[in-house]
């Protein structure tokens, strides 16, 4: 894995429904070195902290592998990187392979795998297609978002390595699809196994605990 580009922005204010909202969802790459620390990254800011950033969504991250389909099935071929909403695009990162709990160290910073993406009406907003969050979820890749265990710099062009695989080898992808994918088979089993992962996002955990109480 290589990180192809490090992405931030500030909140901007944009009308949506003939109302004003403020967004940080408009990422743009740097060329610089980039400090993460346990908030994020350094020049980046989330606006609505109840969706976004914390402990548990401090970086996301989504692969620069994903950008050549949905520049061919958007036909916007001028989708830049970033514009998804990551902090950071990395070449091979693979949601079938990488798994919730996994480590992976990127120059000094060592960052913990919490949970798949669920996008908001945002991304819509991103890509200029009211569709585009459900045609995201259709799609099943999703990135990924990440505690931060170490903080340090990086920058464009950093070799990236999984440092440690979680023992439990749940799938980013396979967690996503188990809880939203209704022809996925067994999905109670894939649910009861992510409970028992302590590095999942509260906010995964509760969604997964709600999925298996009885109705």
């Amino acid at each position: 894995m290589k990180l192809i580009s490090v992405n931030v922005s500030l909140p901007v204010e944009i009308e949506y429904n003939n109302k004003l909202i403020s967004t940080g969802i408009f990422k743009k790459p740097v060329n610089s070195e980039i400090t993460i620390s346990a908030s994020g990254l350094a020049g980046d800011q989330q606006v609505d902290l109840n969706k976004h950033g914390g402990e548990h969504k401090a970086v996301y991250a989504f692969s620069a592998d994903h950008y050549d389909y949905w520049r061919t099935e958007l036909e916007q071929p001028e989708l830049h990187y970033g514009q998804f909403g990551e902090n950071l695009t990395i070449s091979d990162l693979d949601e079938a392979t990488l798994c919730i709990g996994d480590q992976l160290k990127i120059g000094d910073c060592l960052l913990e795998i919490t949970q798949p993406r669920v996008p908001c009406y945002k991304l819509g907003i991103a890509i200029n297609l009211k569709t585009m969050p459900k045609l995201f979820v259709q799609h099943g890749a999703t990135g990924m978002y990440f505690r931060v265990l170490a903080s340090g710099s990086i920058k464009q062009g950093d070799a990236i390595e999984r440092v440690h695989q979680h023992p439990q080898q749940l799938a980013v992808k396979t967690l996503f699809n188990a809880y939203f994918d209704s022809n996925f088979v067994n999905p109670v089993k894939i649910l009861q196994r992510a409970a028992d992962i302590t590095e999942l996002s509260e906010e995964w955990r509760q969604k997964v605990l709600v999925r298996l109480s009885p109705t």
